[in-house]
């Protein structure tokens, strides 16, 4: 296990002790969890979370009106958060969900979307997407081998046959 996991599994273990529930089987690298209202968040089962924010406060009002707004923050099964996104509090997110890179969260998402933007907004249905990449691994590279187990000839192999197309990696 790399520092950064060690360093993220430690953090996930103080916030759970300040109340954070977080379901079985979930993936967090490198995110931000609310440490001081992480009792407002849920995270369900089977849930990647990459190099993200998931706020649960929002203190914009705090120097103003001495109060800083709160909201919970649920979000359900099967639910891809990508890379640089954040959501906000008082939001809800579906189960299987995809919530593309650098999105911003804002409101309530229902199930089995794929929602990008800031703000977010729903693109498309999640069962669309995965039936349209599982059709493509028939057509492009596939790679069997985790990213960290790869040879070097592994790895010039992937980046030669990248050149000018997309791949799917373990």
């Amino acid at each position: 296990m790399g520092l950064s996991n060690l360093l993220m599994k430690l953090k996930l273990i103080r916030l759970k002790k300040r109340g954070l529930k977080i379901g079985e089987n979930c993936k967090i690298y490198d995110a931000h969890i609310d440490y001081g209202h992480c009792f407002l968040i849920e995270i369900g089962n089977e849930v990647t979370i990459t190099n993200s924010s998931i706020l649960a406060h929002d203190a914009s009002t705090k120097q103003s009106l001495g109060k800083t707004k709160v909201g919970r923050v649920v979000i359900g099964d099967r639910v891809f958060i990508g890379w640089g996104s954040t959501v906000l509090p008082n939001v809800k997110i579906g189960k299987d969900v995809i919530v593309a890179a650098g999105s911003i969260v804002n409101k309530d998402i229902p199930e089995g979307v794929i929602v990008a933007g800031v703000p977010a907004k729903i693109i498309g249905k999640t069962s669309d997407y995965i039936e349209k990449n599982k059709l493509l691994m028939n057509e492009v590279p596939v790679f069997s081998k985790p990213w960290d187990q790869k040879t070097e000839n592994e790895m010039k192999e992937m980046y030669e046959k990248l050149e000018n197309n997309i791949g799917f990696d373990e």
